[in-house]
C-alpha cells in the first residue's frame, strides 16, 4: 500500500513538473528554452527557436507606503528557494526549473526549503551580456591586477561563472532640509610685539542657516547578504531607470538570491546616506575649514521605491588550490571582486614607495639648506 502512494505520489509530482514546465518548452522540439541577453527572447539550448518576452512594459514606481504595508504580494507562486548547504546562500529560481549548484561557491550541495520566497519584484533589469561576453570582461580585469603573480595573469580563465540576479530596492524622494551652524575661515594678521613684527593664525566665525532642497531618483540599495554593498557600488552604475515590469521569463536559466534586508531596512540606510550627502551638499555652498556647530532637519516627500533583480555573473578563478570570487555587472561588464597577490609584486612596490619618499625628503633638506 506505501509502495502504490509512493508511486501515485511520484506520478502527481512528475505531472505537476510537466505543467509547470510547458511554457518553457520550445515551439519547434520542445527543448528547454532560457532567456538570451544578445537576443533580448526566450531561445532554446537545443535548436535555436526564439520565444518572445513582452518588453513593453517597464518597471513602475510604487508609493513606499505600499511597501511597509505589503502583505500578500507573495512570491511563492512561481518560484521556489534552494539553500548551499556548503556556503549558506539561499536563491531564488523559478518553479520551471531545478536548482543543479550554488551560483556563491559552485558547489552542488544545495536543497529545496519550505522558505517562503518573500515578496515579489515589481521590476528587474534584465542581462545584455552573456556568459562569454562576461568572462572576457572578468579576463581583462584580472590582467590589470597590478600586484596579481605573472603566472596567474598568463592562465587566468573562469572556472565557474553564472548569471545571478541580486535584489535590490531603488527609491526616489524629494528632500527638504533645514539647518544652521557655524563655519570658521582661518585667517593671518600680523602685529608687533616687543619691537619685532609676527604674524599669528585666527578662526574668524560666521553664522549659516536656511532652507536646502534636493532630490533623489532610483538611489539604490542591495537587499542581499550574498554581495556586499560596496560591491554593487563599484560595479554601478545600474541603468534602473530602463529596467522592465517584473516576469518570470527573466529567470529562465538563471537565479536569483533571496533578499535578506526588507524594504524597511533598506530606506534606513538610504536615508542615512542621503541625509550625508545633503549635509555635504549644503557645506559646499560656503568657504570654510573649520565647522563650529552644524544641526539639520530633512524630511523626505513623495517617496516612490522599485523593489528589482540587478544582473550579476558570479564566478571564480582558482590559483594555488584557492579560488577567488568576481562579480561582472550583466549590463556594462564591470568587474569587481579578489585576485592572488604577490608577495614579491607588494615587496618591490613597497621598497619604491619607501626609496620615492626618502628622496623627496632628501630633497627638501637640500633645499632647506640652500
Amino acid at each position: 500500500m506505501a509502495e502504490e502512494n509512493d508511486i501515485a505520489a511520484s506520478a502527481d509530482l512528475l505531472s505537476a513538473e510537466e505543467d509547470a514546465t510547458d511554457t518553457s518548452s520550445c515551439p519547434l522540439c520542445g527543448g528547454r528554452l532560457v532567456y538570451s541577453p544578445i537576443d533580448r527572447a526566450l531561445k532554446c539550448e537545443y535548436c535555436g527557436g526564439k520565444g518572445q518576452i513582452d518588453m513593453s512594459r517597464y518597471g513602475e514606481e510604487l508609493n513606499f507606503y505600499d511597501l511597509i504595508n505589503a502583505k500578500n504580494n507573495t512570491w511563492a507562486n512561481d518560484t521556489h528557494v534552494f539553500r548551499c548547504n556548503n556556503c549558506g546562500a539561499k536563491t531564488v529560481i523559478s518553479k520551471k526549473e531545478i536548482s543543479k549548484k550554488c551560483p556563491f561557491c559552485g558547489t552542488t550541495n544545495v536543497v529545496q526549503t519550505e522558505e517562503l520566497c518573500g515578496l515579489k519584484p515589481n521590476a528587474v533589469l534584465p542581462f545584455l551580456l552573456d556568459k562569454a561576453q562576461a568572462c572576457e570582461s572578468a579576463v581583462k580585469w584580472a590582467k590589470k591586477r597590478l600586484f596579481s603573480p605573472r603566472k596567474f595573469k598568463k592562465t587566468v580563465y573562469p572556472e565557474e561563472i553564472d548569471g545571478n540576479y541580486i535584489p535590490a530596492f531603488t527609491f526616489d524622494t524629494n528632500t527638504v532640509t533645514h539647518y544652521s551652524g557655524k563655519l570658521g575661515r582661518t585667517k593671518t594678521r600680523t602685529k608687533r610685539v616687543n619691537g619685532k613684527t609676527i604674524t599669528e593664525s585666527y578662526t574668524e566665525w560666521f553664522s549659516i542657516g536656511g532652507t536646502y532642497r534636493m532630490s533623489f531618483d532610483d538611489f539604490l540599495v542591495q537587499a542581499s547578504d550574498s554581495v556586499k554593498q560596496k560591491d554593487v557600488d563599484k560595479l554601478s552604475p545600474f541603468d534602473t531607470n530602463k529596467s522592465q515590469a517584473y516576469s518570470s521569463d527573466y529567470l529562465m536559466g538563471y537565479t536569483a538570491a533571496q533578499y535578506s534586508k526588507s524594504g524597511q531596512e533598506c530606506w534606513d540606510y538610504a536615508r542615512g546616506v542621503m541625509q550625508e550627502q545633503v549635509k555635504s551638499a549644503i557645506l559646499r555652498q560656503y568657504t570654510y575649514d573649520k565647522v563650529g556647530s552644524f544641526s539639520m532637519n530633512m524630511s523626505c516627500n513623495d517617496i516612490t521605491y522599485k523593489y528589482v533583480l540587478l544582473p550579476l555573473y558570479v564566478g571564480h578563478y582558482s590559483y594555488s588550490k584557492k579560488l577567488f570570487n568576481f562579480f561582472v555587472n550583466g549590463r556594462n561588464g564591470k568587474v569587481t571582486g579578489k585576485a592572488p597577490v604577490s608577495p614579491l609584486r607588494v615587496g618591490i612596490a613597497v621598497l619604491l614607495g619607501l626609496v620615492a619618499v626618502a628622496g623627496i625628503a632628501a630633497l627638501i633638506y637640500f633645499l632647506g639648506i640652500k
